[in-house]
């Protein structure tokens, strides 16, 4: 079998991402071939064609941290041909090829199957989205209603971020978007944001305080740094931040004294390696109850030959929502 895909390959200018025609024997290990109608552009992805971008182990290697599509073929009895399904995390795009591809192949123990949502709106979701669905969750089983006040999501305008309102929103929470975009106010609203503010905090040059007014009953952050730092800050009273992400930065200046004095939960988020099973029952939450309402509004479309000035684009900080990148009939 023969098919098109986004090859990676480092050179001595770069990472280079072109477009080949490819073999079977290409595809690598496993017990499940998908034929991929959609993948996503996240910001691993744009790690992956970076220079010493820190996520891939050896090139060339076909990128896309997420796939969704059909069952072609199956070695497990779990999976049959024509079943809609999602992968996404584990190695693919990093070490095993991923979506950026006519085909996958691919271990039954990275497959979920697909109920309530089409292959287009799985990959709308994609890894950011299960990323936002993961914070909710966490949020959630902490005891976060409706009822406990606002919640704060950092990087409103990001994957991650843009499901969290959605996903808050729905359920009824009084969600805070913060966005350093000041055009995206209308926008956010429409997802379900009550109130949406700048970027935190307002003062980046400012020493962070070690407690400043509590105003969060919880927080979706996929900022980091200095941000998640005033966010902990300001945290009520057995409040939790839901944390996945690092744009701000990987330090985190802040003391001990929110955790202790007013009972704050850092909660880590990593949907690489979340359990297959326990990331099967999401999925399943995500096609019912935590299900996206405005997907539509913040999904953009590209073909996935040009995904590379998708990836440029997250890397720079000038994109909003997620994209959905159309594989089947786009080479």
């Amino acid at each position: 079998m023969q098919f098109w895909a986004m090859v990676a390959h480092e050179t001595d200018s770069g990472v280079v991402l072109a477009r080949e025609e490819v073999g079977d024997d290409f595809l690598g290990a496993g017990t499940v071939t998908i034929k991929v109608h959609f993948s996503g552009a996240n910001f691993k992805d744009g790690l992956a064609v970076t220079p010493r971008g820190g996520v891939v182990r050896e090139y060339p290697i076909i990128p896309g941290i997420d796939l969704a599509g059909e069952v072609v073929s199956s070695e497990d009895p779990a999976f049959s041909p024509g079943d809609r399904v999602i992968a996404h995390g584990y190695e693919l795009g990093t070490s095993h090829n991923g979506g950026f591809a006519e085909y996958a192949r691919v271990s039954a123990e990275w497959v979920v199957p697909l109920d309530g949502l089409s292959t287009r709106e799985a990959a709308a979701i994609g890894t950011a989205g299960f990323t936002a669905a993961m914070s909710v969750q966490a949020l959630l089983e902490r005891g976060l209603t409706p009822d406990s006040g606002p919640v704060l999501v950092t990087g409103a305008t990001g994957g991650v971020g843009t499901v969290a309102v959605d996903i808050l929103g729905g359920l009824g929470f009084e969600v805070v978007a913060s966005t350093g975009k000041t055009d995206a106010g209308e926008r956010l609203a429409a997802l379900g944001a009550k109130s949406v503010i700048g970027r935190l905090p307002e003062d980046p040059e400012a020493k962070p305080r070690p407690l400043a007014k509590a105003q969060w009953a919880g927080a979706v952050d996929s900022v980091g740094g200095k941000s998640l730092a005033h966010v902990l800050s300001t945290i009520r009273y057995g409040g939790a931040a839901a944390v996945s992400g690092l744009t701000g930065g990987n330090e985190l200046p802040t003391t001990v004294m929110p955790f202790i004095l007013r009972g704050v939960s850092l909660l880590g988020i990593d949907s690489a390696h979340f359990p297959i099973e326990q990331r099967r029952e999401l999925w399943a939450r995500l096609g019912k109850d935590l299900k996206p309402q405005h997907l539509s509004d913040y999904e953009n479309y590209a073909p996935v030959t040009r995904v590379a000035e998708v990836l440029e684009s997250i890397r720079s900080g000038g994109h909003s929502g997620r994209t959905v990148l159309g594989v089947a009939g786009e080479f």
